[in-house]
């Protein structure tokens, strides 16, 4: 299914897998170069992995697909595949009680499934304008508990470094509520140009981008003061990105995002400068595409 989705997304699975690789290397050692507290941070994004694979549902599909023998077998392979990435970084990086810890919770999942979702409603802040942020906050909470818990470290050990890697985990997860299209539907039902619709989304994402960094960037602008002017860099920069990845969005809709696109953004990662001619270019070809639903 995963190389499916990179054919799909007009990009060869070998090499799609190969980048997905890298960007975990590079990512992880960087995580390790800012904070001692990166093996359990990483064994944690594991678990988070290997408990949406014993999720009950999928699991009982599993075992009305193949025997007893059969599934059990598929999700060691499934548990071990997921797990090995971050087993092999641990033993890479020398923290060899920690990956020998995950390697044995990997496996005892492998024998057990659990409901992923709760019949409890997470409240949100979100509700007045409701979608992406409602829809991708309840799905992700955990991440913004990660990231708030980082925050509360970062500034008990006076790390600076691991406060912002939380705020950056924070804007890196709401990139992704804006990942998949809606349906045409819902576009359609606003009434609205689409110059109109377009500054309305950035304007609510602006603002519940805001709210979610709030507890982040006040605890650091507090205990970190003399770095001011970097933090406000960093939240500047997330609420830029933040306006690319929408207008990009709506720049293919109502189709995902193409490889072009994807690459584009990739580059403005390590020249952001290049986003002065990437989000006009992005919102011009999005007022194009909403033309023909809006008006």
């Amino acid at each position: 299914m995963f190389c499916r989705k990179l054919r799909g997304f007009g990009m060869n699975p070998l090499i799609g897998i190969m980048l997905l690789i890298a960007a975990f290397v590079g990512l992880s050692f960087y995580l390790f170069s800012k904070t001692e507290f990166a093996p359990p941070i990483l064994a944690l994004l594991a678990l988070v992995l290997l408990s949406k694979l014993s999720e009950r549902k999928r699991n009982d599909f599993l075992k009305l697909s193949f025997n007893d023998r059969a599934y059990r077998k598929l999700r060691l392979i499934e548990n071990s595949s997921a797990a090995l990435p971050f087993i092999a970084m641990l033993f890479a990086t020398q923290s060899f009680a920690m990956a020998v810890i995950l390697m044995i919770l990997a496996l005892l999942m492998a024998t057990v499934s659990f409901r992923s979702s709760f019949h409890y409603t997470v409240p949100t802040p979100f509700y007045r304008k409701p979608f992406e942020f409602v829809v991708g906050f309840r799905k992700t909470w955990f991440l913004f508990l990660l990231a708030y818990f980082l925050t509360f470290m970062a500034v008990a050990v006076g790390n600076f470094n691991l406060g912002i890697f939380a705020l950056l985990l924070v804007f890196f997860t709401m990139l992704t509520f804006y990942s998949t299209p809606e349906n045409e539907y819902y576009v359609w039902s606003f009434s609205d140009t689409p110059r109109g619709f377009l500054l309305r989304k950035i304007r609510t994402a602006l603002w519940y981008a805001t709210l979610s960094t709030m507890p982040i960037f006040f605890s650091l602008a507090i205990f970190f003061f003399n770095k001011i002017e970097m933090l406000l860099l960093f939240q500047v920069a997330g609420y830029i990105y933040l306006v690319a990845l929408i207008v990009g969005k709506y720049a293919a809709y109502p189709r995902e995002m193409s490889l072009p696109q994807g690459i584009v953004l990739g580059i403005s990662l390590m020249f952001p400068p290049i986003l002065i001619v990437i989000i006009p270019m992005f919102y011009l070809q999005s007022v194009r595409r909403l033309n023909d639903i809006l008006v």
